[in-house]
């Protein structure tokens, strides 16, 4: 049972990255941060609990805060640069943030332990889950309140005006505009609401892992933050859960393959670009359902 918890909380943190890289991809924008802002969490609320000594939930608070100010931060001179240049930039930016917590030396001394970020050595001693006797259902419980509070977040904004707003802005920026949209607020209120989510998927990783270091932080986690919302589809929130259902099988469901394994996971990836172009859940799809889920419809097609 403990590894199906563990899956469950696996999965919580990359479904956090997927939405987190969602949001900004709706505004049109391609963003490599999404890992900066996820290791600025981690560091930071791991620092909270284990160098200060906070309680669990101000710390990953502050992870995630720490991870949307940065999303603000990032979002401005962002805003100068578009297509791929946006993404060399925002992977300049994860590239800096690693190399700061790859040269950071700041440890102190508690009990027999010491604790703290360690340069290459990374960051030991996260262990606020096993120091208060967390098991691992209060864990994943923990984790998946936190996930559905930003899927009902987002879920709720995919049905009101600032949802159609970033659709809007990024289906065509011209015609925004034209309407009276300011593009710079909606793309850094994205990169920041990004970078908030980041950074809680980031603090509580740290948590759980008890350890991070830099190298968790690079360009194949940035990667698979924007794999999970494309290929999972930008229809609805519920296609970063898409992508990452299809990436964890891909993973996790086929290492009996071994070295097989990375050739089929190129092969299926390449078919289901090719099949869903659009990704898994695409608004076509979401449109279809809907359709076929208003309540009218169905007495229709009983009058018909």
């Amino acid at each position: 049972m403990e590894f199906y918890w563990s899956l469950l909380t696996l999965f919580g943190f990359r479904i956090l990255l997927g939405l987190s890289a969602y949001v900004v991809i709706l505004t049109g924008q391609i963003s490599m941060a999404q890992a900066g802002f996820y290791a600025l969490g981690a560091y930071t609320a791991g620092a909270a609990t284990a160098m200060l000594g906070w309680p669990l939930v101000p710390a990953v608070l502050l992870g995630a805060l720490v991870g949307g100010l940065f999303g603000f931060l990032v979002g401005f001179p962002a805003l100068r640069v578009r297509g791929l240049f946006l993404v060399i930039a925002t992977l300049a930016f994860t590239e800096i943030v690693r190399m700061v917590f790859l040269n950071l030396k700041y440890t102190v001394r508690i009990g027999d332990r010491t604790i703290g970020p360690a340069g290459a050595e990374g960051f030991r001693g996260i262990t606020y889950y096993y120091q208060n006797g967390w098991s691992s259902l209060h864990i994943v419980a923990f984790t998946w309140a936190c996930v559905l509070v930003v899927l009902g977040t987002f879920w709720l904004m995919d049905r009101s005006r600032a949802g159609a707003v970033l659709r809007a802005v990024g289906e065509d920026e011209l015609a925004a505009s034209s309407v009276g949209i300011n593009l710079t607020a909606v793309k850094v209120s994205a990169m920041t609401a990004g970078g908030l989510v980041a950074g809680l998927a980031g603090a509580l990783y740290a948590h759980y892992a008890t350890y991070v270091s830099q190298e968790d932080f690079g360009v194949l986690l940035a990667t698979f933050a924007i794999a999970y919302a494309l290929i999972g589809g930008t229809g609805s929130v519920l296609g970063p859960i898409a992508g990452v259902l299809f990436f964890s099988l891909l993973i996790d469901g086929l290492r009996f393959l071994g070295d097989w394994r990375n050739l089929l996971f190129g092969v299926l990836i390449v078919l289901m670009m090719n099949l869903r172009p659009h990704g898994i859940i695409d608004v076509g799809l979401v449109r279809r359902l809907a359709f076929r889920a208003r309540p009218g419809r169905a007495t229709a097609g009983a009058r018909d």
